[in-house]
């Protein structure tokens, strides 16, 4: 009976990491625009906070990551389809400057792809 409970409890716990990581929904931030540019602060601890942004295309995009602890898999943060890979100091903010040419989705990711958001780039 014990290894019944311990197998489900796996199980379970399996389940949940897959859910929170890959299928968790998550909430939509829209870029704050100022003069033609747009901002978004990303809080990195445990994951990325917001996880999904919403930007126009063609306006400079200022990511600022602001990295509030010290885990490995945070250490990094890849933006492929820009060529971003860059190193986030512990208990700092980082500023990464994109300009999204082209309306689409845009994958962004730790280093071990781990932490996991996205850009939403619209017309």
């Amino acid at each position: 009976m014990l290894n019944l409970f311990v197998l489900l409890g796996g199980a379970a716990a399996i389940a949940w990491v897959n859910w929170y990581f890959f299928m968790a929904p998550r909430a939509a931030v829209g870029a704050k625009t100022s003069g033609g540019n747009q901002e978004v602060t990303i809080t990195v601890e445990g994951g990325y906070s917001p996880s999904l942004i919403r930007a126009k295309k063609g306006q400079p995009l200022r990511l600022i990551f602001d990295r509030k602890e010290r885990s490995p898999c945070s250490e990094e943060v890849v933006i492929g389809d820009f060529g971003v890979r860059r190193f986030l100091t512990p208990f700092e903010k980082t500023v990464i400057d994109l300009r999204p040419a082209k309306a689409g989705a845009y994958e962004f990711a730790c280093g071990m792809n781990m932490l996991r958001g996205r850009i939403e780039v619209e017309e």
